[in-house]
């Protein structure tokens, strides 16, 4: 197979990374209220209905299949799927046990809207949990059909666009089912880079990226970013069918920059690093991202150990690795015991974990009334949610102008071979900046 077509391949790969990071920019928090409060507890009609044991319905839908490859998206799906055995162990909810429909989408529009109306319309599900797709477009049909997609990866602006649809990281968008955002523009703040500045003493940054159209639009966001915090800025760009990231390595070394960022693939990140090593470029940080915070950094980065020693993650959730923490061990514990887990352990894993907590907590709520508009109820309050201190501070509120600036807190952590994701900058409920929302279109 020629390079070119290796690297169409590779094309989708590009764009879901370079919408997800963008994506993963945008301030939390809106969302509206269904129409009625009249259903049964299973969600699925007016009037409150006797007690039931029944259990209770819940679809995943994951890209697990898909042009970016096998694994991909299927973290936030294992990590749920470990919680709901665990809960359902220990006797359910309120003795009513969790099942679990999964569908894979394949990474596509029409498998999207067909997982959808399977799980909507053919399994009747109470609730959607813990989904992460390449391409969302049945998320209309979700929002239509009323039913509670909780926890969700928001890979695409479906999450800051439309009612009952509720992403991991919250929104404060309308959420009207109209444009994404505000009036079709989406904003996120600048404290990556704010930390970087002030706790790392970065000051020359590279954003490196392929000469395709969503891979350049990321980083152009990311370089505007790090302008508004004073960074000086290098951009990078490498032909996506044949990239020379020898020659990049070769300029951020004479450019003596200190802090590298993309919006490239996994593979391509592994080529970079690769080259970087060979160059011996000397970095405080090769920064990543939530999905890419696994324990499949040594396989991926197999060939470049100075530089994978250098990588950085940063997110909206507690490390996996801090065993410190209870629910982290509960978590970790969980997932010893399913296939997934054995093989390796990632953030998206506790997110999903945290979204099925999420979800379970809403319905625990709801007491013997189960019902689709407790449960949004719950999801809508006033107090933020952490999922027992699992994620940063969620809300979804719903409001008419977006925020000018915010206060945003961060988990970091850094790549240390044989101690795997150590964390940095203290506790992430304390690593907080004051920091400027800057608008983009997704």
């Amino acid at each position: 197979m020629s390079p070119r077509l290796r690297a169409a391949e590779r094309g989708r790969a590009v764009l879901a990374l370079a919408i997800l990071v963008g994506v993963l920019l945008a301030a939390g928090c809106g969302s509206r209220l269904p129409e009625s409060d009249f259903e049964r507890r299973d969600g699925r009609g007016p009037g409150p209905g006797p007690r039931t044991t029944e259990p209770v319905k819940v679809g995943i839908i994951t890209s697990a299949t898909s042009p970016v490859g096998g694994s991909a998206f299927t973290g936030p799906r294992d990590g749920a799927r470990a919680y709901f055995d665990a809960l359902n162990a220990k006797g359910g909810l309120g003795g009513r046990k969790v099942e679990v429909v999964t569908c894979d989408d394949g990474g596509s529009g029409v498998g999207s809207n067909e997982c959808v109306q399977r799980l909507v319309q053919k399994e009747k599900v109470f609730a959607l949990v813990a989904g992460a797709s390449l391409d969302y477009a049945g998320a209309p049909q979700v929002a239509k059909a009323g039913v509670p997609d909780i926890g969700g990866q928001p890979v695409g602006p479906a999450y800051d666009t439309y009612p009952h649809l509720y992403g991991i990281y919250g929104s404060l968008a309308p959420r009207d089912g109209g444009d994404p955002g505000w009036g079709g523009e989406l904003y996120g703040g600048t404290e990556v880079y704010r930390y970087f500045k002030r706790e790392q003493g970065a000051r020359r940054a590279a954003v490196v990226s392929y000469n395709q159209s969503a891979s350049a639009a990321y980083a152009r966001l990311v370089s505007r970013g790090l302008k508004k915090e004073g960074y000086e800025v290098v951009t990078e760009q490498v032909d996506f069918a044949l990239p020379n990231f020898r020659a990049v390595a070769a300029d951020l070394r004479a450019q003596k920059v200190d802090l590298v960022f993309d919006a490239m693939d996994t593979h391509g990140n592994a080529q970079l690093c690769e080259a970087i090593d060979e160059a011996k470029v000397k970095l405080t940080a090769k920064v990543t991202n939530v999905q890419n915070w696994s324990s499949a950094v040594p396989d991926e980065y197999k060939n470049s150990p100075r530089c994978r020693n250098e990588l950085w993650a940063t997110g909206s959730s507690r490390n996996y690795e801090d065993t410190s923490h209870p629910q982290v061990r509960a978590f970790r514990a969980a997932m010893k015991r399913t296939e997934a887990g054995k093989k390796q352990l990632s953030q998206w894993q506790l997110e999903g974990w945290a979204a099925a907590m999420w979800f379970s907590d809403a319905a625990r709520s709801c007491g013997d009334r189960l019902t689709r508009a407790c449960v949004e109820r719950y999801m809508e309050r006033d107090k933020p949610y952490t999922a027992r201190g699992l994620l940063l501070p969620v809300s979804f509120q719903k409001r008419s102008k977006p925020p000018e600036e915010r206060r945003t807190c961060l988990s970091v952590a850094r790549w240390r071979d044989g101690d795997g994701w150590v964390g940095q900058g203290g506790d992430m409920d304390r690593n907080c900046f004051t920091v400027p929302q800057l608008g983009y279109r997704p």
